[in-house]
């Protein structure tokens, strides 16, 4: 199910959200850029979407499929009695693996 995110907030909270974070999908990590771009959402991990703390700990950039994916598994569990149960699973990609190692590369390679 798409959540409308048409609030007077959403141009706020999506734009930190863009700064804050990298430009990937914390559930299947695809990356995206340029147009493209308008395919990843903001999601509230608490599905609360008034709540909006500056730092941005209620807010993870999902594609809209598992932005969806993941509003159904809300209301799964909702129908079935277990949301407070349901926690979000944290994304697996880490895009800056190994970046530690490349800029020690770059260091030895100028030095």
């Amino acid at each position: 199910m798409a959540v409308n995110h048409s609030n007077a907030n959403n141009g706020t909270y999506r734009e930190k959200a863009l700064k804050m974070y990298p430009w990937v999908c914390g559930r299947c990590a695809r990356d995206f850029q340029g147009k493209d771009l308008k395919m990843l959402t903001v999601h509230h991990r608490d599905h609360n979407h008034s709540n909006n703390p500056a730092d941005g700990s209620n807010w993870e950039l999902l594609c809209v499929y598992c932005h969806d994916n993941e509003h159904q598994k809300y209301l799964e569990a909702d129908a079935q009695g277990d949301i407070e149960h349901e926690e979000p699973q944290a994304g697996t990609y880490n895009a800056f693996a190994g970046l530690a190692a490349l800029l020690e590369k770059k260091d030895s390679d100028h030095g």
